[in-house]
């Protein structure tokens, strides 16, 4: 093994290592997809951790309503390709229903509204535990 990967496999031991924990303690997980760069890492590990058998867990994406085409897209490509259930909270029928309130600028951004929804479908989900990715070396915000 190259020296300059042993700290990178030792991040992804210790990541697997955590997903194999949760799936073994938590009735029922589910993992964070927005689609981005961070959720997909975390999918692969995910996928990584229980090889050769499929992922026993959901993905859970939290749509905004202004996500970009070619990231549903993705999304729905991941899912396919690696057999695994989505569950899809969707901020756009929150406001419609009127369960949480429309942003004051009609295209404004729609980040804080994501966190009632969030809520709700891990609420609604019944999910016991909610992986979510993130970089160590990221500001955190």
């Amino acid at each position: 093994m190259r020296t300059e990967y042993k700290h990178l496999l030792d991040i992804e031991s210790e990541s697997i290592h955590i997903i194999r924990e949760v799936i073994a303690e938590f009735e029922r997980p589910a993992l964070l997809f927005s689609g981005g760069k961070d959720s997909a890492v975390l999918l692969h590990l995910a996928v990584k951790a229980v090889h050769p058998a499929y992922l026993p867990f959901p993905v859970v994406h939290i749509d905004t309503g202004h996500n970009f085409p070619e990231v549903l897209s993705f999304r729905d490509k991941m899912v396919k390709q690696l057999n695994i259930d989505l569950v899809v909270g969707s901020v756009e029928e929150a406001i419609t229903t009127g369960r949480i309130p429309a942003p004051a600028e009609p295209d404004g951004s729609r980040n804080r509204l994501q966190t009632p929804v969030l809520l709700e479908t891990i609420n609604q989900g019944g999910f016991t535990a909610v992986f979510g990715g993130a970089r160590r070396d990221e500001e955190r915000s």
